[in-house]
């Protein structure tokens, strides 16, 4: 059996597809035990101790611009766990834009005192479950986790930590209370594990540098480059960020096209 469809089996199996029902559980508990606001009000208020442009950076990984240009390096290293994680933000994005209007869900600033709460940027007050954000980030990290060689998973489990860190600073920037961000996190588990799935479907003579997909994501690149030096994504104090983010896709695109010459015989 190759490694690939050992990947594939092992996402499969029915425990894997059970673990996004345990933030999903927690969320369920949170918001009828009426405890929704106390863990927003305690998270948003101990998170302050750290600077907001680590919050809003954090955030940045669950923008899907963000997420795609920190992780656009992986079309040279990777591209099947690039395609992963593209595969997987593009279903959760989809599932997030089915939900948020179905539910209608107010959030913080709708609810609570401005004063109540510190809060980062202009107020959002409406379509709060799930946390986009956070379920972008979890798409990503699960796709790119679950597309990966098995044996080499045991080293990925910061993708998580990372992802975890994203979904928190949307309750210390006052963007979503925790059940947003534990719902987006279910949803964004089981959006990566079938983006892995696709990933994994992609046959490898087809993902080398001069084939159509590769540079269908090159070409992704070059419009996530343009739009990091035109745009401001979620804060003013991302745009540093963003202007590093356009330098690393610029770097990855001219070794790209460098990987387009037929090597010399």
């Amino acid at each position: 059996m190759t490694e690939q469809r050992k990947s594939a089996v092992a996402i499969a199996s029915p425990w894997v597809w059970c673990t996004p029902l345990i933030p999903l559980s927690l969320a369920i508990a949170i918001y009828f035990g009426e405890l929704q606001t106390l863990t927003f009000l305690f998270i948003n208020r101990y998170t302050q101790m750290l600077p907001d442009t680590l919050w809003t950076w954090l955030t940045f990984l669950g923008n899907g611009w963000g997420v795609f240009a920190v992780c656009f390096p992986l079309l040279l290293l990777s591209p099947r766990l690039l395609s992963a994680g593209l595969f997987a933000s593009s279903l959760g994005g989809i599932v997030s834009l089915i939900i948020k209007p179905f539910l209608e869900l107010p959030r913080p600033a709708s609810v609570l005192a401005l004063g109540d709460f510190y809060i980062v940027g202009e107020p959002l007050l409406h379509r709060a479950m799930p946390s986009g954000h956070t379920l972008t980030a979890f798409a990503a990290a699960a796709g790119i986790y679950f597309a990966s060689d098995r044996n080499k998973r045991s080293s990925l489990w910061w993708l998580f930590v990372l992802a975890g860190f994203a979904g928190l600073s949307r309750n210390a920037l006052g963007a979503h209370w925790l059940t947003d961000v534990l719902a987006g996190c279910a949803i964004g588990l089981w959006s990566g594990m079938l983006g892995a799935v696709l990933a994994l479907c992609i046959p490898e003579n087809q993902l080398t540098p001069n084939h159509f997909w590769p540079r269908l994501l090159a070409l992704g690149g070059l419009v996530t480059f343009y739009v990091m030096l035109t745009q401001t994504l979620d804060s003013e104090l991302n745009q540093s960020l963003q202007y590093a983010c356009a330098a690393l896709i610029s770097i990855t695109l001219a070794l790209f096209i460098k990987a387009q010459k037929p090597k010399a015989i």
